[in-house]
């Protein structure tokens, strides 16, 4: 396994992230009880874990193929979306395998859990969760728009890929002034971005390993 595989194999776990997570954005179903044993609510998280999972191994191959030219900036991005991919792989998976089967037998926690996403909560202890949730939010938008800006300012991988991610991180908060239905879509922009920063490292790498002669 060589450094161009390896980077084309990191290029390819972000396009599948950003596939993922554009999905994640269009087929979101609304955060309510009603929905956690529905067949929608259990793909559309079987992606989030996908975006996350891939995403993580997507990011260290970004990183790496710019580290020197994006230097602190390219750093510091880095391990925020790293973070918030981890936080979200294991909100994703109770979501995906979890929830579903405790919605019959404990209705009430599943509410509070869903209350935790769009409302205060109401009588339920959920430990550390609620802090865990509440602190992903800057970890996505500060990463996003940090790693977003020092992809523009390195220029070796698509500049315009680096500004719509920063994009689309830094517009995440106005998703909560429109209706629940249309908030996840505020998510495609990030999607489209780690599919073509992932689409340059993967083809990048695929053009230099077949140049190589044998």
């Amino acid at each position: 396994m060589t450094p161009s595989k390896l980077s084309q194999w990191a290029g390819m776990a972000a396009m599948v992230a950003g596939v993922s997570y554009v999905i994640v954005g269009l087929f979101h179903p609304l955060n309510e009880l009603a929905s956690t044993d529905t067949r929608t609510w259990i793909n559309v998280h079987y992606f989030a874990c996908a975006m996350a999972f891939f995403g993580i191994f997507g990011m260290v191959g970004l990183y790496v193929r710019q580290a020197e030219q994006s230097g602190w900036l390219g750093l510091a991005g880095f391990v925020m979306l790293g973070l918030w991919m981890g936080l979200v792989l294991g909100f994703s998976f109770v979501e995906a395998f979890v929830l579903p089967e405790l919605g019959a037998v404990a209705p009430r926690f599943v509410e509070g859990l869903m209350a935790m996403f769009t409302a205060p909560i109401d009588g339920i202890d959920l430990g550390i969760l609620p802090t865990m949730w509440l602190v992903s939010g800057p970890l996505y938008i500060l990463g996003g728009l940090v790693f977003g800006i020092a992809t523009f300012r390195a220029a070796v991988l698509p500049r315009w890929s680096g500004a719509l991610l920063a994009f689309g991180t830094a517009i995440s908060p106005v998703a909560a002034l429109f209706p629940f239905a249309y908030q996840a879509k505020v998510t495609i922009p990030v999607g489209l971005a780690l599919v073509w920063m992932g689409y340059a490292l993967w083809s990048e790498t695929r053009v230099s390993t077949a140049a190589v002669p044998a």
